[in-house]
């Protein structure tokens, strides 16, 4: 009897440091002995340089622009730790749809049985989260990952993404998609700001699985085409992403996220925004 393939889909807006995020999180759990492939739906198709020394690697899309038929083991390359890393790609800017990148290379994947060949733990998908668009939709939409998570600081715009998603989460929970695990907290490095997005959380009803703070190491890391896991595995923040890694690997239950309405989203901003001035003002 096979293994159970466990799919993951990590959000987040552009920036907000998801894919860094992802590749820690793909590099901790192929360092644990898991075997992991890394799904990047950006058009971008930069989610999995850091997993392969800085290098890039070409898209599935871009190989079906060069010919109509790919065998789906031309678009996978290895990485860190063995790590199968696969590009969605994307078309020109200005040009088409950027999901279509997502909906071809799954479909290419499952066709090919891909998944079961190479006898995988996990997959995860690193989803642009900011981007309304039905194909950055279809790893929550098709049930095609069983947990979802987002990538959010305490910053406005991405929490507003964060939202967003948890509408879609909602909307398609009941026609068999996939369901929110929880906030992976990402670059906080104050109580405030630790206070927003705990504050977030508990008005979706949505736990935090992991915050991380901003670091010098990841920055570093990333200059040099790594991972913090690979360029500092013995940094304070690479056992804070071993740890992300080991709670997503033990995570298994899922919910329907409670979504902030617009007028809600706004006062709820409103009253941190008071807050943030009433701080500032003791201060001083």
């Amino acid at each position: 009897m096979s293994k159970k393939l466990k799919q993951i889909a990590i959000y987040g807006k552009g920036g907000i440091g998801k894919s860094t995020t992802t590749s820690n999180i793909s590099a901790a759990l192929v360092e644990a002995g898991y075997k992991v492939m890394q799904f990047g739906a950006d058009p971008k198709a930069d989610s999995t340089n850091t997993l392969r020394g800085g290098e890039y690697i070409p898209s599935v899309l871009d190989l079906l622009a060069e010919r109509r038929r790919v065998d789906a083991y031309e678009a996978i390359f290895q990485g860190f730790g063995g790590i199968y890393c696969v590009e969605a790609g994307g078309p020109q800017p200005g040009v088409g749809c950027a999901g279509r990148g997502i909906i071809t290379a799954v479909e290419l994947l499952k066709q090919q049985r891909v998944f079961e060949e190479l006898d995988l733990d996990y997959v995860i998908y690193d989803v642009l989260g900011d981007v309304v668009c039905g194909g950055f939709a279809v790893p929550v939409r098709e049930g095609i990952a069983e947990h979802v998570f987002t990538v959010s600081s305490s910053d406005f715009m991405a929490i507003y993404a964060a939202n967003n998603l948890f509408k879609g989460i909602e909307k398609f929970s009941t026609a068999g998609g996939a369901l929110l695990g929880g906030i992976i907290a990402n670059s906080i490095n104050t109580d405030f700001q630790r206070e927003i997005i705990d504050d977030f959380a508990a008005h979706t009803k949505t736990p935090i699985v992991q915050y991380v703070p901003r670091s010098l190491t990841v920055t570093q890391a990333e200059l040099s085409g790594r991972t913090t896991i690979e360029a500092a595995p013995k940094s304070e923040q690479a056992e804070i992403y071993r740890e992300l890694a080991r709670r997503i690997a033990e995570h298994t239950e899922s919910k329907v996220p409670t979504p902030l309405g617009p007028l809600e989203l706004r006062e709820w901003s409103a009253k941190w925004a008071d807050r943030l001035v009433e701080q500032e003002r003791a201060a001083a």
